[in-house]
């Protein structure tokens, strides 16, 4: 069953098999474009729209639409049109969540630029970010009930992956464990709903479906290490400043992990930077991870999740989306370097 979607794409099924990744994006990019100018046309939806298309259009990579579409055609989707309102779908409930925890964490930055909540108010990005869940269940409720469950599971998930996320808010304490839990249900779980389902869509077998799971599950926790390592040691191209998951109280892996191989000075020394921190004592931060040995540990955990992730995807038939699945997971490792 073809699906239709907002803009009525009229790119031909066939055009889309010699589409590299940026090509994908693109053609993300110009349906979320479409979507935008369809609903800014009705009265209805234009006052709520003309604010939610600040944080919709503003960028992004686009990695989980453009993982339905090449999960849907690695697993044997003929028309990725029929995947099309999916990707649609996985976009827009993620961009609701971005405008959600802007609120919770009070950003002031979201990709370079200012935050829904900065611009026009609480109650207003508040509005947008349920605004933008509303359109994402539009788009996801239009398939079968396993699909529309996988959509509901990574809701609930990123629900509940940001209660945990705010029970360990300045916890010193915090364990491995407990940041897998949270990254598992707020971006690991999130990308392997977006693959598996594009797996059900293709109408592939159980096992394909399973390992297009376990490929977004890895690449959704490299993915998460990749940002958390980039906050503390990327620069200002990554859309925020340095140092604001600190500023928040996020315990990221690379600081659970030198709270746990620091000892004496060095561990009192982190946990008064932690625990006092500013933007004067970021470098002071940074110096101290590099002395535990954060940076090389994060690192070796995103090969890990990288290696896994292209482990599953060797249940797949060959072919030029399987390829890109690969890529995708080693530009995530590349990152980092």
């Amino acid at each position: 069953m073809i699906y239709a979607t907002p803009r009525q794409y009229t790119m031909e099924a066939e055009e889309i098999e010699s589409m590299d990744l940026e090509s994908l994006k693109n053609l993300v990019e110009e349906t979320i474009e479409d979507l935008v100018l369809e609903k800014m046309s009705s009265s209805l939806d234009r006052p709520i729209m003309s604010i939610a298309r600040e944080v919709l259009l503003g960028g992004g990579k686009r990695y989980r639409p453009v993982l339905v579409i090449m999960a849907y055609k690695a697993a044997g989707g003929l028309d990725y049109r029929e995947a099309l309102d999916l990707a649609l779908s996985s976009e827009l409930i993620h961009t609701a969540t971005l405008v959600h925890d802007d609120v919770y964490d009070q950003s002031k930055m979201r990709r370079g630029k200012p935050t829904i909540h900065s611009t026009h108010g609480i109650s207003h990005a508040i509005i947008a970010g349920d605004y933008l869940f509303s359109l994402g269940f539009q788009f996801g409720a239009k398939y079968d009930e396993r699909v529309i469950g996988k959509v509901r599971d990574a809701c609930a998930g990123i629900a509940s992956g940001e209660i945990l996320q705010f029970e360990h808010i300045h916890d010193l304490n915090t364990r491995p464990e407990d940041y897998y839990a949270i990254i598992d249900g707020k971006t690991a779980g999130p990308f392997a709903s977006s693959c598996s389902s594009a797996g059900m869509v293709a109408g592939a077998s159980q096992e394909i479906v399973d390992s297009l799971w376990g490929y977004g599950i890895e690449l959704g926790r490299a993915f998460q290490l990749v940002d958390d390592i980039l906050d503390l040691e990327g620069d200002e191209g990554i859309g925020k400043p340095r140092g604001t998951d600190v500023h928040e109280g996020k315990m990221t892996l690379p600081i659970i992990y030198a709270l746990t191989m620091l000892h004496g000075e060095d561990r009192e020394h982190l946990k008064d930077v932690l625990t006092n921190f500013g933007d004067d004592r970021l470098h002071e931060l940074v110096q101290l991870l590099k002395t535990a040995g954060s940076f090389d540990y994060s690192r070796v955990l995103v090969s890990n999740h990288v290696e896994r992730a292209l482990d599953h995807l060797e249940a797949l038939p060959d072919s030029e989306e399987k390829i890109l699945l690969s890529e995708m997971a080693l530009i995530s490792e590349a990152r980092t370097n």
